[in-house]
């Protein structure tokens, strides 16, 4: 038999996952960008703040919706700390300033992608959601042989929970256009260099292949 990441998405053995979709990080009110001046916010973080509400988040929405009408897993991680004052999380996180405390509006997903009540989100306080949660664990309870993966920030968090799942022993399907980072330059160099780890499919091929199941 010959291996190959080009396997079409088998819902009982398969999961989505949404890195980063939260308040802190998708929503201008966020404490990333909220304390901004206006001319330093359009400069910085304008051109994605427009790509996010007009394309990245309807995207989201659509695989989203795919996935829990082919019953397909919906999972969702969030930075977030275990602690209010942030004393738990990653030594990158403490020297790059972000904290999301325990319970706070921003470790929310964000109002668009509001998870079902059954569905699992993971706080973590790290890049990788492999390094700070135990979703390795969950997902191997449910079954799960494959993911997809969409979400913020493209060349970073992104990146991180797909070369660690393909490391674990997971296909994963990246979702192109449903994945969101500053610069469109930055956003196509991550695709480039992320390719040779897993499939990638735009919104529209992915949904196809969904509905076809």
């Amino acid at each position: 038999m010959t291996l190959t990441r080009e396997v079409p998405i088998d819902p009982n053995h398969a999961a989505l996952l949404f890195v980063d979709v939260q308040n802190f990080s998708a929503h201008r009110q966020g404490a990333e960008f909220k304390d901004l001046p206006a001319d330093e916010f359009e400069s910085k973080y304008g051109w994605y703040f427009d790509q996010l509400d007009t394309r990245v988040i309807p995207q989201m929405q659509k695989i989203q919706s795919a996935c829990r009408s082919a019953g397909v897993e919906v999972l969702y991680t969030t930075i977030e700390s275990l602690t209010l004052d942030g004393r738990d999380r990653s030594l990158d996180y403490k020297i790059t300033g972000f904290n999301v405390p325990k319970g706070s509006w921003d470790g929310k997903v964000i109002d668009a992608l509001a998870p079902l009540e059954d569905e699992i989100v993971f706080p973590k306080s790290s890049s990788s959601v492999f390094v700070s949660t135990h979703i390795d664990y969950v997902l191997r309870n449910l079954g799960v042989r494959q993911l997809i993966i969409s979400g913020l920030i493209t060349d970073q968090c992104v990146e991180s929970a797909i070369r660690d799942a393909c490391d674990l022993g997971y296909l994963v399907t990246q979702v192109t256009d449903a994945c969101l980072t500053y610069t469109q330059a930055r956003h196509d160099n991550s695709l480039s260099t992320i390719k040779g780890y897993c499939r990638q499919m735009t919104t529209e091929d992915l949904v196809a292949e969904l509905g076809s199941i």
